[in-house]
């Protein structure tokens, strides 16, 4: 069972149990939640989309504690005229853990899949393996002529005709 929410401006997939990074939200650690801006939920392959949300739908979760992310550096630059400006950014965000999706908890974490039902011994076709005969070499080499190049004809030299004028 999953759901699609909308937390602090952006969509999220959430499952049960699931820990999530969300934008800086005012609550206190520790603390529980509802989030009932839900879009999409699916629960045992049965999908229900929202028209803009699902009704009646919520998700809970409890804040797990705030952190700050990574630094994220921003470097601008215009070349060749001796402008360059760097700057760094630590977004904060809030750990969030989902507790129960619809306001309902699942009892089961993860059921076992089912495994798949042996298949009665059917006989199998096997192709036969066919011995592979090497193809008969063709006297390639001894049918082709070996091209010789002949000498390019020499052309006789012109006269260069004398077309500069004297300089006047």
């Amino acid at each position: 069972m999953y759901a699609i929410v909308e937390i602090a401006g952006q969509q999220f997939k959430v499952e049960e149990g699931k820990k999530i990074f969300v934008h800086r939200l005012d609550v206190e650690d520790g603390k529980k939640i509802d989030f009932d801006h839900v879009l999409l939920i699916e629960e045992d392959g049965k999908v229900t989309v929202g028209e803009p949300t699902v009704k009646d739908a919520s998700v809970q979760a409890k804040v797990i504690e705030k952190v700050r992310g990574q630094k994220v550096i921003v470097f601008k630059k215009k070349r060749k005229k001796g402008y360059r400006v760097k700057n760094g950014h630590r977004q904060n965000f809030t750990q969030v853990e989902i507790i129960s999706i619809n306001g309902k908890t699942s009892s089961k974490k993860q059921s076992p899949k089912k495994e798949a039902a042996p298949v009665a011994d059917e006989p199998v076709k096997e192709k036969k393996a066919e011995a592979k005969k090497p193809a008969a070499k063709k006297p390639e080499a001894a049918a082709k002529k070996t091209a010789t190049k002949k000498p390019a004809e020499k052309k006789p030299a012109t006269k260069k005709s004398e077309t500069k004028k004297s300089g006047k």
